[in-house]
């Protein structure tokens, strides 16, 4: 598509955007933090450049954010502590560094993450909450760090300990990918998957072709940790520490490790949580309770790649005559 085209589909959705009622408006400025042109911009990509069905998922999202009271869910943090921790230790993300660009790097425990000490109202709650501090904090720091817009992150998944039985968690994961497919589209730059076993290969193959080639050619299989590839876009320092040798994998080993980036005594989470806690205390709104967040309906081209996958978890279950996926990982 040609500069002069995008120019125009920007234009043709900011004027649709003007005629929204205020609420929305004042939701939208939450979500596009100083840069409303890169915003549009990333909803009219999820949209294949149609302006109207654009138009139609933005304004879709920021009456979800209305709805579920988006703007404030960084005044509500999820207590007791201990009870954050267990999320901490089940749902492994965080912050490992920046790329030599400035860009976040997200790392992600895909393959040990086990959502079980909570329940899926916490778990999407503390999703969208680490989703907004990242729009709404880090990537506006970065942005006046380095001088230019940044509105993107980089996510590493390591894949370390997929087993068949992650069907089991196939529930809350369509939760949390519908949420960030449908209200923060093409947030991700790229995805570098690492420690890949065989269950991964043998699903990518099959899923591969159902995704969109903007999709396809943003995700990168790195051989074992991705280290050397890595270190490329990235200083050591910034690597996540199931990268930083091969056979380290995101094992939930020294959870309590200031070095690992999914422990609640990492700097990022203890930043996140204590920047909500303040938020909560200036606003006397500290309570206990997990914040019911509506999971809008799973656009029907995920859906299918949802089934494709459950699909192929079966089929390899029968193959190794494990639901575990331990006889051939």
């Amino acid at each position: 598509m040609g500069a002069a085209a995008c120019d125009a589909a920007v234009e043709e959705l900011t004027r649709l955007l003007d005629q929204v009622e205020e609420p929305l408006k004042q939701t939208f400025q939450n979500v596009h933090q100083g840069y409303p042109t890169d915003t549009l911009v990333r909803f009219l990509k999820a949209r294949e450049w149609h302006v109207s069905k654009a138009c139609d998922m933005l304004v879709d999202s920021l009456n979800w954010r209305i709805q579920n009271e988006i703007d404030s869910i960084l005044e509500k943090p999820i207590i007791p502590v201990g009870l954050y921790r267990s999320i901490r230790e089940t749902q492994l993300v965080g912050l490992s560094g920046y790329s030599k660009e400035g860009i976040p790097v997200f790392a992600i425990g895909v393959g040990q993450s086990t959502y079980d000490k909570a329940s899926v109202h916490y778990y999407v709650q503390s999703h969208i909450q680490i989703n907004e501090y990242r729009d709404r904090i880090v990537l506006p720091m970065a942005s006046k760090k380095f001088g230019r817009p940044i509105s993107t992150c980089i996510k590493v998944l390591d894949m370390t300990g997929l087993k068949l039985s992650a069907l089991n968690q196939m529930k809350i994961l369509t939760a949390i990918s519908t949420v960030d497919d449908l209200n923060y589209p093409e947030k991700a730059e790229t995805y570098y998957i690492v420690n890949a076993p065989y269950i991964f290969s043998a699903c990518w193959k099959v899923v591969k072709p159902l995704l969109q080639e903007r999709t396809r050619k943003k995700v990168h299989v790195l051989h074992g940790c991705g280290r050397d590839e890595l270190l490329k876009i990235m200083d050591h320092s910034s690597l996540p520490h199931f990268c930083q040798r091969e056979g380290s994998g995101s094992s939930k080993n020294s959870s309590n490790d200031v070095n690992n980036c999914f422990s609640l005594d990492h700097p990022f989470h203890q930043e996140l949580y204590h920047y909500i806690e303040e938020q909560a205390l200036n606003q006397e709104l500290i309570k206990q309770g997990s914040l019911h967040v509506n999971i809008p309906d799973q656009d029907p081209e995920d859906a299918k790649i949802v089934e494709v996958i459950e699909a192929e978890f079966h089929k390899l279950g029968e193959q190794n005559g494990s639901v575990n996926g331990e006889h051939k990982e």
